[in-house]
């Protein structure tokens, strides 16, 4: 208890106090947003002087902004790293931290099944550049080991997935990978920092879509890579500047106003998931159910071990064998939104059925009766009512 006590005392320092110099703005309860593109110097002294150290001065906005810096402030005290940097999008900050560790030649390991645009770098981006990678299931660290090369530089974890949630064990890897002189970096969308800590595995690199969970009000793009000083200091010094993919002073803000309520809400959520979980088990409608800490989920030991929580994000078979039927159930549900993304106050459904006769497209690996769901903030009892009203359809 005592221990839980300071770790959450500590929490609420990090969203409410941590990086706010209020007596730099007036006093003012909520940070400024410091519009700016650059900045002046009063001496040639300062002028060299911010010119050393670009990541901790503030020279030009596309390094280093004072909005922006605390932001980045709180989410690495928030993933327990030594400093954090912020992008325009999960996949910008994704693509920065793997660029920044490989070179033509060298070979990445990557979980199974991650987000998409994950795949694509691997597979479309980095490919061209002479880059290996292979994809291999990660629920054994036996597959994992027989996956390294010589020429392995990077472990890509994604524990658990956001479909199907697969976890790897942090802790083992980072071992294997340290004896092996590879990074590791994971993305940890789905827990949080509130839920999960992987850097306290080991993990060298830490990396969020901020869109969901973090900013938590369906209003921002942005993505978030946590790590050491040193590994920060470096990728920010050549992708981040190079590159660009900066977040803007105005994002920032509204991520850092999303942190402020971030424990809250994915409590809810997650309380909201479970008790609806708890009534779709019972569904004669319903063939599983996929969730880190249900009770038949296959990796449940090992999630518990790592996750403090799960939060709102979970996926379910349906009992039918007919398309229409299924077709017909995802458009009598009025109260969830069909939408990517998750984590914001609204709740959302992704039916795999939907990625079925696109032009162009492979039909999905998991079946068509296979929905995911993020349940919001809304009141679960009203919620149940749709997916109840809905599942008569099939």
């Amino acid at each position: 208890m005592h221990s839980q006590m300071e770790s959450s005392h500590h929490l609420s320092h990090i969203l409410t106090h941590l990086a706010e110099d209020r007596e730099q703005y007036f006093q003012a309860i909520a940070p400024p947003v410091i519009q700016t593109s650059n900045f002046a110097f009063p001496n040639l002294t300062a002028f060299r002087e911010a010119f050393s150290d670009e990541l901790h001065s503030h020279v030009y906005s596309r390094g280093n902004n004072p909005t922006v810096e605390i932001l980045r402030r709180k989410l690495a005290a928030l993933e327990g790293t030594e400093d954090a940097l912020v992008f325009s999008s999960g996949a910008g900050a994704i693509a920065a931290a793997v660029i920044g560790n490989v070179k033509a030649g060298d070979h990445v390991v990557c979980q199974q099944n991650p987000y998409s645009w994950t795949s694509a770098l691997l597979r479309k981006f980095l490919s061209r550049f002479g880059v290996e990678h292979t994809f291999v299931d990660g629920s054994s660290i036996a597959n994992i080991e027989a996956a390294l090369r010589p020429n392995t530089r990077v472990l890509f974890l994604e524990s658990p997935n956001t479909m199907t949630y697969e976890c790897q064990d942090l802790a083992a890897c980072a071992a294997l990978a340290k004896s092996r002189g590879i990074v590791t970096m994971i993305d940890n969308s789905y827990c949080s920092p509130i839920y999960q800590n992987p850097a306290s595995f080991g993990i060298d690199i830490v990396l969020h879509s901020g869109t969901k969970y973090l900013n938590g009000h369906s209003d921002v793009v942005v993505g978030v890579l946590c790590g050491s000083s040193e590994m920060v200091k470096k990728i920010f010094e050549s992708e981040l500047m190079t590159l660009g993919g900066i977040l803007g002073p105005h994002d920032a803000a509204l991520v850092i106003r999303g942190l402020r309520t971030l424990p809250l809400r994915v409590q809810r959520s997650q309380e909201s998931a479970q008790w609806i979980i708890e009534k779709l088990e019972n569904h004669p409608k319903v063939e599983r159910i996929w969730y880190p800490f249900h009770h038949s989920f296959p990796q449940l030991e090992l999630a518990k071990k790592q996750m403090r929580g799960c939060g709102g994000l979970f996926s379910v078979q349906f009992k039918t064998d007919d398309m229409e039927k299924m077709e017909a159930f995802i458009h009598k549900m009025e109260r969830f939104l069909m939408a990517v993304s998750w984590g914001g106050h609204e709740s959302l459904i992704i039916p795999t059925i939907g990625f079925y006769n696109i032009p162009g497209r492979p039909a999905p690996a998991a079946p068509w009766q296979f929905v995911r769901f993020y349940i919001g903030l809304e009141d679960p009892a009203w919620l149940w009512e749709d997916l109840e009203r809905a599942m008569e359809a099939l």
